[in-house]
């Protein structure tokens, strides 16, 4: 019995979940920081951000988003430029010298659809 078709996973796009355990201290900066910066940087690398939340897990705060790609070679370049943008870099650096740590874990799971999935795409084009 096959769980995945190689024929829906080339034309489908594929979804990325984020996990980031971010301090209580620094949980608001850390929101203000993604929304005000980190947000607007990625969509200038592609980002399609579909959803994001906040969870509570283990008495832990947890930031959460997923995102959607054309592909894993579109989202390995994304990141690439991302994490290489200077404006970004510059951010980052200034925000951990005034507010410390801000993300203690990140867990990253790329997610392949299944060829019985009933929604192929969560984003429009």
């Amino acid at each position: 019995m096959a769980f995945h078709n190689k024929e829906t996973s080339i034309e489908s796009p594929i979804h990325q979940l984020r996990i980031y355990q971010v301090p209580k201290e620094n949980r608001m900066v850390f929101h203000e920081r993604f929304r005000d910066h980190a947000h607007r940087i990625m969509k200038k690398y592609g980002f399609n951000i579909v959803s994001i939340w906040e969870s509570n897990f283990n008495n832990k705060v947890e930031f959460v988003y997923l995102l959607e790609w054309k592909d894993k070679k579109t989202m390995e370049n994304a990141w690439k430029n991302f994490m290489a943008d200077q404006e970004w870099k510059d951010i980052k650096k200034e925000s951990s010298k005034i507010h410390g740590t801000f993300v203690e874990n990140i867990e990253d799971r790329t997610l392949m659809l299944t060829d019985y999935s009933p929604q192929k795409k969560l984003l429009k084009e």
